[in-house]
């Protein structure tokens, strides 16, 4: 009995997945909200000490084993804020563009990045931030060598199929769509001017922790798993933005 009362117990506190509208994490979660928010943070900072930038501005973890980056600055040394929302941009020094473009909200961009995501979780007492899992389809420098245009977690058109065609009111909104914390430190930077055949040189990087991003909230199956309590980390460089007209 006391065997099956555990199997019980351990079902209870796992999520299975589900529709597709309706993406639902198989991890185990605090109950409260505010717990993971808390883990969000220090995991962040665990991320922002173990890895730095590379030659070309690729986020890279530090060898325990290879000496050959030892010098290099970790990313909590490099400059970089916190937003009220939690999310933290991080400016690659001198990979920004001497005549930038101020990037304002709904403008058009062409974005050559690499994004992951991970949830931080609670390991015997030490925050984690777990197996770093890439967001399908945005890792433009190994998939494709060209720059996204207008990502949906970026921007949606009202007419876009996916809300015109959508079965339920929630997936009707933009914000099933969209990561606010990606947008908000997004104007943080300056845009390119660059074609997309140029080499790229990354000037940043973006981590949204989850209450920024979707939180516990329904959203778009970007990947066939849930982004439910999931950070994002966008490595990225604007080639260029576009005064777009309004929606």
């Amino acid at each position: 009995m006391k065997k099956i009362f555990l199997y019980i117990l351990a079902g209870s506190l796992c999520f299975t997945a589900c529709k597709k509208d309706d993406v639902v994490d198989t991890i185990n979660e605090p109950e409260d909200i505010n717990v993971q928010n808390s883990y969000d943070d220090q995991a962040i900072k665990k991320f922002m000490d173990e890895n730095y930038l590379d030659a070309q501005g690729n986020v890279r973890t530090f060898s325990t084993t290879d000496a050959s980056d030892d010098n290099e600055k970790k990313l909590s040394a490099l400059p970089n804020e916190t937003l009220p929302s939690g999310t933290v941009f991080i400016t690659r020094p001198d990979a920004q563009p001497t005549n930038g473009v101020a990037i304002t909200e709904g403008d058009s961009l062409r974005i050559m990045m690499n994004a992951l995501t991970f949830v931080a979780t609670d390991n015997n007492g030490s925050i984690v931030y777990g197996a770093k899992t890439p967001l399908t389809n945005y890792n433009t420098i190994s998939e494709t060598g060209i720059p996204v245009v207008d990502p949906k977690f970026y921007y949606i058109k009202n007419n876009n199929k996916l809300i015109k065609n959508a079965t339920t009111d929630i997936a009707k909104q933009k914000s099933y769509y969209k990561i606010e914390g990606f947008n908000e430190a997004l104007q943080k930077y300056k845009a390119f001017d660059k074609a997309d055949g140029e080499a790229y040189n990354l000037q940043g990087v973006i981590i949204v922790p989850s209450r920024a991003a979707f939180a516990r909230d329904p959203h778009y199956n970007y990947s066939g798993y849930s982004f439910r309590n999931r950070t994002f980390v966008f490595n990225f460089q604007v080639y260029k933005n576009t005064p777009r007209a309004a929606d």
